[in-house]
């Protein structure tokens, strides 16, 4: 079986969960016996390729095979807009959607055949620009490859397998790690919806990585129930283990690692510990990660005066996520929405306790982390106050944690994955 995947990023060149678990899902589906061409917009070649064949579209000339473009467009019902549209951030980050004539848009993609696009692969101004042209590569990909089914990975690259499902036939899955509404609450962006929801419509199979999340996908979509199905994500054992570091402060430390965004709830995590410290002052919290948020935490914690007990490290990347986890004493994820959430899975994996909000679809399959309503503060506090301070409750929960996320395999979920494909076909 020969799968024809689109992906926005692959390791080591990530923002978030999304490049993890492509790399997780491809490496099980490599050792389930797929063979997976990986599409991403602009690759490095410092990709990890013992899994998957990188295709970088980067390096892909649209050809003259796509003579009728006004009807290529029609059939992919692109509108290209200009906007600074960020993903996994808040509809604050978002510049007004301004719309180009579509007539421009025919005669900007008929001149550009017979050369290749330069992607980013970004998250930066050009973004939607990016995802439409990604798509009409996408299509000249379908063209030459062979391949039994498409598998599109979020809504920046649904079109792209729209295109290639339309231009080839083959069955279309697309995968759904993060709706809008996860992103931004109620304040949704609608471009990036009706990206979501044009997708999921024209797919054969939309995967969830939560039931969680597959409820939002047929409630807040209109997605028919019977072609959603849940996968739950898994975590990458490889290099946990037999870390070794050096600690330079003697106090424990509580971490929170990921985008400091409104979605990851860093606010809450801040009030948390500011209660803690209160009660527990041999103590150092870390907030790991970048986002729109930061510069509000930044003060906010200077306001309660805490500084000096709080270290924010900017984003981190591979090893140093690794380490950051080793250093670790507690590790908190309290997102107000998490579609599942792959990072409690390698804390656990680490040996560190761990605290999720219940609003986080990771919530479905642990039963050895402690959960608190993400707004509960001092349900918080007392859970990061109990692990500190009660050596045995905190050995315990490595105990347990650790003999339960070692059956969370992405071979488990890739051979859940491969069943979806031999259904289709």
């Amino acid at each position: 079986m020969r799968v024809l995947m689109f992906g926005w990023e692959f390791p080591p060149h990530i923002s978030g969960g999304l490049g993890t678990a492509c790399y997780g899902l491809t490496k099980g589906l490599s050792n389930n016996g797929v063979e997976v061409l990986f599409v991403m917009p602009s690759a490095s070649g410092d990709e990890d390729a013992s899994a998957v064949s990188i295709i970088n579209a980067s390096d892909v000339e649209v050809s003259e095979s796509h003579r009728d473009v006004r009807e290529f467009l029609e059939k992919v019902e692109f509108i290209r807009v200009g906007s600074n549209m960020i993903p996994y951030v808040g509809p604050e980050s978002f510049s007004e959607m301004v719309e180009h004539q579509q007539t421009g848009q025919i005669e900007e993609f008929r001149h550009s055949h017979g050369q290749k696009f330069r992607f980013s692969g970004k998250y930066g101004n050009d973004l939607m620009e990016e995802v439409a042209r990604y798509a009409l590569v996408a299509a000249e990909i379908a063209l030459r490859e062979e391949f039994d089914i498409i598998h599109a990975h979020d809504w920046l690259t649904y079109m792209a397998g729209v295109a290639a499902k339309k231009l080839s036939g083959k069955p279309l899955v697309v995968h759904m790690h993060a709706t809008e509404f996860d992103r931004s609450g109620n304040n949704i962006n609608t471009e990036v919806y009706d990206l979501e929801r044009r997708g999921m419509k024209e797919a054969d199979a939309v995967i969830a990585v939560s039931h969680l999340t597959r409820n939002i996908v047929i409630n807040k979509y209109g997605i028919d129930p019977s072609k959603v199905i849940t996968v739950h994500n898994a975590v990458d054992f490889q290099g946990f283990s037999n870390l070794v570091i050096e600690r330079g402060v003697p106090e424990k430390v509580v971490t929170f690692l990921g985008r400091i965004t409104y979605q990851k709830g860093p606010e809450y995590f801040i009030e948390a510990a500011n209660k803690v410290l209160a009660k527990y002052p041999d103590v150092r919290f870390v907030m790991a990660g970048n986002g729109d948020l930061l510069n509000r935490s930044i003060r906010r914690v200077a306001k309660l005066g805490i500084s000096h007990k709080f270290h924010f490290t900017g984003f981190l990347r591979g090893k140093e996520v690794k380490e950051m986890f080793a250093y670790s004493d507690v590790y908190v994820m309290p997102s107000v929405s998490e579609p599942f959430g792959i990072s409690p899975l390698e804390a656990m994996r680490a040996n560190v306790p761990t605290i999720i909000s219940k609003q986080s679809g990771v919530a479905e399959v642990l039963k050895h982390a402690i959960k608190v309503d993400f707004w509960d503060i001092d349900a918080m506090a007392d859970a990061i106050y109990g692990l500190l301070n009660y050596p045995a409750l905190s050995a315990s929960a490595v105990k347990n944690g650790l003999e339960e996320v070692n059956s969370l395999k992405w071979d488990g979920a890739a051979a859940q994955v491969k069943d979806i494909y031999s259904g289709l076909l």
